[in-house]
């Protein structure tokens, strides 16, 4: 946990997303909408769009960024990954904290999906805390494979157990990667 209460994983991940003020930016499992109080905080001009499957988060979320929700400048939906359906070039980044479905599984729709929602350029950040840290290599190795089959550039990036896939479309852009 961070001085604010805030788990480290998150403030790790947004600051590796390093999103910009304006930028669109799509979380995936947003659970109750912490990382999107993190992210709203960097945004000026930008949006945050979230998905989760669970409709208990999403309200709580919901409630959480009333305000945010009010003004256009936060969307939360109840769905999984594979149900969503966005615009091509929706978003500038994409984030997902703890998702198991790229690691444990091929994930190759929503790969193709994330790829065709990201503006040329845009970034891709996929992380994770193992509850075993010795499972982050592993986790680092079969995701960064994954991501980089589907055509994005790929850097993994490591701070103690904490483990990120960070995957670039080529383009114009501002890709970021540390």
């Amino acid at each position: 946990m961070t001085a604010n209460g805030v788990p480290k994983r998150l403030t790790w991940a947004v600051e590796l997303l390093d999103p910009a003020p304006g930028d669109r930016v799509l979380e995936i499992g947003c659970g109750r909408g912490v990382a999107v109080s993190l992210l709203l905080g960097r945004l000026t001009t930008g949006t945050v769009t979230a998905v989760d499957r669970s409709a208990t988060a999403v309200e709580a979320a919901r409630r959480r960024h009333h305000a945010a929700v009010a003004d256009g400048r936060a969307v939360f939906h109840v769905r999984s990954l594979a149900d969503a359906d966005f615009t091509a070039g929706s978003f500038d980044r994409v984030l997902a904290v703890n998702v198991n479905l790229f690691w444990t599984g091929a994930a190759d729709a929503e790969l193709t999906a994330l790829r065709r929602w990201l503006t040329p350029g845009g970034l891709l950040c996929l992380c994770w805390e193992p509850p075993d840290g010795g499972r982050a290599g592993d986790i680092a190795g079969t995701v960064g494979r994954t991501v980089e089959e589907h055509g994005f550039e790929t850097t993994v990036v490591r701070d103690g157990v904490l483990v990120a896939v960070l995957g670039a479309l080529p383009g114009q852009g501002r890709a970021g990667q540390p």
